[in-house]
């Protein structure tokens, strides 16, 4: 059973920067894309950045970033450790919110597996 370990969140003042970390876990699938969501109290969860294979070794890879976010967040992986970390610059407190990590399958259009989540707290 694949699982998705979260970490990284906490509270961090305007301007300040933190690093999610989210970690694949048993289990062995073909995961195309990996992604960080967000979703502050009462309102839907949306995608901040995206990291998907070029080469099936994910040697090459594109990414991907809300507007809201670029320039200020990064999105990279880590293959040794079935890693992809999210770090984030020049936090404000529009950036507060649960933070998940997703992966999608190779041959699929949605993601089908999710951390716990993770929660990032900007003040002000």
């Amino acid at each position: 059973q694949v699982q998705l370990v979260e970490s990284g969140g906490g509270l961090v003042q305007t301007g300040g920067s933190l690093k999610l970390s989210c970690t694949v876990q048993g289990g062995t699938v073909d995961i195309a894309s990996m992604g960080w969501f967000r979703q502050p109290p009462g309102k839907k969860r949306d995608i901040v950045a995206s990291i998907t294979r070029i080469s099936v070794s994910w040697s090459r890879s594109w990414t991907s970033y809300a507007d809201s976010v670029k320039g200020r967040f990064t999105i990279t992986t880590d293959n040794a450790k079935k890693t992809v970390s999210l770090q984030m610059n020049s936090l404000n407190p529009e950036d507060s919110a649960v933070y998940y990590c997703g992966a999608r399958l190779a041959g699929q259009t949605n993601y089908d597996y999710w951390g716990q989540g993770t929660q990032v707290t900007v003040s002000s």
